[in-house]
């Protein structure tokens, strides 16, 4: 069955050869044994589970969290001549008693389901009457209530092993730690599972964090400068926020739309399809914009706001460059993203037990702010991958951030919390500090305590910056009142009484910062005319089959067909992403094309 896997491979995909993992993951599974697959995204892990649901006699059921994308993944299997279909709730009874049907006949290679659906006694018993080639679990981290996207459902996933102890299972996820990992295990009831961990780096994403300043302005000028026409997402923490920023960007000559959970069903499926289907859009999104995209050419994803962990932010950051061409992961973030995370947490319903989780995953993500090395090292060290020190392509290693003898800083600005009652925000600490007469300083008698203006030799946006690194290290803690107060953690009395020096980060300034790499693979002079017929060529026969561009070939597809220029169908068997029904479907039109130009 390896030999067929990589004909399917070669002739129904279209790929030369396997990706690293990707051909003892699939032997693995076509030999009917469990696997635990932990791949980045763009690494090729949906190939793991088509290849052996084709090969292998039945059905492969993939079991997928996102409705809204199912469409989508059945509508790219189709066009490479994969008998897939789906199962959930946008369907009407006629078209689901149809799938089934074809399901009881043995006509579908693969099906997908969402977690809900699947647990249904009628698909159970379903399932029970037909041959399963496989279980694909897909997103498997949402089992962890360790990880951070649990989901309820996937903790009843466990029937699978118990009801199809036979049939061969394979869980998979980008973002998945030591302890993560072993809950998937668990709560699954893998068989001996072939664990595999593919790596956790993208070398084609470039990380950037940088401290908020105006920070509609610092993602306006981002955009203009590196992504002017590029599609992309663009996270925020509050969905009011998503509106104004999606506003914000479409008043600048940007096609940004919003997406949340607070919008109708309606318009959500009309803004993801424009996202999907059409070039150069921008989606500002709450994290309800998530799993399962597949669209290859998201050249950056920006964080307005901080996420709640370092797995959130691989996760997210990830849905840039899946089709390994450079790509921005860009983020602002400031003393108030800080307090807001620590209030959200500190005042949840959560046990404490699930706090003390949250509150170790935050201040992961504080550290990958404020660290002064490399990004890119830090991030892989936290999943348990060693990396080079260095890596080239994040803005710590393009330019190398300064420390401080931040001890007498950090001292003046505990003290000025203990001074003034424990109780205040960081901007009337900071007018105290610097020694500003307000009218909120006067009403409280502010301008009599020892630290009023004992740091006037900073500015406000230094102070900030002390205060932010302040709070992310411990050594200050927020009030869960609501109002942003800070206080005095016990960390912070070694500090206050000169047992310990604290060293700080500078924040460099972005006027002068070396500007980064170009985040675009760039084709010669020669090819750009022939790359943009071939892409209007895509977007034609996309809007004709109603299917999204990269559906018919993905860019790196289309560069490579630029740059080589095939010439006959053999020669274009040959590209990349080309395989035998693709080329029968569209290799006439593209060829047609390419002749012209040559």
């Amino acid at each position: 069955m390896t030999d067929q896997a990589r004909h399917v491979l070669q002739h129904t995909f279209g790929y030369r050869d396997y990706l690293d993992y990707q051909e003892s993951i699939i032997a693995n599974l076509i030999a009917g044994r469990d696997s635990l697959v932990i791949m980045p995204t763009g690494g090729g892990k949906s190939l793991c589970y088509q290849i052996p649901a084709i090969v292998r006699s039945g059905c492969g059921i993939v079991i997928s969290p996102l409705i809204a994308l199912m469409h989508d993944q059945v509508s790219s299997m189709s066009e490479y001549g994969v008998s897939a279909s789906y199962l959930n709730s946008t369907l009407q009874p006629s078209e689901i008693d149809e799938i089934e049907w074809q399901l009881r006949k043995g006509e579908l290679d693969l099906l997908y389901i969402a977690p809900e659906r699947l647990l249904q006694e009628r698909t159970l018993d379903l399932l029970d009457g037909v041959e399963i080639a496989l279980f694909a679990i897909d997103e498997a981290h949402c089992v962890s209530q360790w990880g951070h996207d649990f989901r309820a459902d996937y903790l009843l996933l466990d029937v699978l092993a118990e009801r199809y102890s036979g049939v061969p299972k394979i869980a998979l996820t980008a973002t998945a730690d030591q302890r993560t990992r072993e809950e998937i295990n668990s709560r699954l009831k893998l068989r001996d599972p072939e664990l595999v961990v593919a790596g956790f780096d993208r070398p084609n994403i470039q990380y950037r964090i940088t401290q908020k300043n105006n920070a509609r302005q610092q993602l306006l000028k981002f955009l203009r400068n590196e992504h002017a026409e590029d599609a992309g997402i663009v996270y925020c923490l509050a969905r009011k926020k998503t509106e104004e920023i999606a506003s914000f960007l479409s008043d600048h000559g940007f096609d940004a739309l919003p997406y949340h959970a607070g919008l109708s069903a309606e318009i959500r499926k009309r803004h993801q399809e424009r996202f999907f289907r059409e070039e150069g859009v921008i989606i500002v999104a709450t994290i309800a914009f998530g799993m399962g995209i597949d669209k290859p050419n998201v050249r950056f994803v920006a964080h307005f706001d901080l996420p709640k962990s370092l797995e959130a932010y691989y996760q997210e950051t990830g849905r840039a460059g899946r089709d390994g061409e450079p790509a921005t992961a860009w983020m602002v973030y400031g003393i108030q993203d800080v307090i807001k995370l620590r209030q959200m947490v500190d005042a949840s319903s959560a046990g404490e037990q699930q706090k003390q989780i949250e509150r170790y995953k935050l201040d992961a993500m504080l550290g990958l702010c404020e660290i002064t090395g490399c990004r890119r090292h830090a991030l892989l060290h936290y999943f348990g991958e060693s990396s080079s020190e260095s890596c080239g392509n994040c803005d710590t290693c393009l330019n190398p951030v300064e420390k401080w003898d931040g001890t007498v800083a950090a001292q003046q600005a505990v003290s000025c919390v203990y001074r003034t009652g424990q109780r205040f925000g960081v901007n009337h600490l900071i007018d105290v500090l610097i020694g500003k007469y307000t009218p909120k300083i006067q009403q409280h008698g502010h301008s009599a305590v020892s630290t009023f203006g004992i740091g006037a030799d900073m500015d406000s946006q230094q102070w900030r910056s002390v205060f932010r690194q302040l709070v992310a290290m411990g050594y200050l803690s927020v009030d869960i009142g609501g109002y942003g107060g800070l206080r005095i953690d016990d960390k912070s009395r070694l500090l206050l009484k000169g047992e310990e020096s604290l060293y700080l980060r500078r924040d460099p300034r972005e006027d002068k910062l070396r500007k980064p790499k170009p985040q675009k693979r760039q084709l010669a002079e020669q090819h750009q005319a022939l790359w943009e017929a071939l892409r209007n060529c895509r977007k034609r026969l996309a809007a004709d089959t109603g299917v999204p561009p990269y559906v018919i070939f993905h860019d790196a597809t289309l560069m490579e067909m630029a740059e080589t220029r095939p010439a006959n169908s053999d020669e274009m068997l040959r590209i990349n992403g080309v395989g035998e029904r693709k080329l029968e479907t569209f290799g006439r039109e593209f060829l047609q094309i390419i002749n012209q130009f040559t």
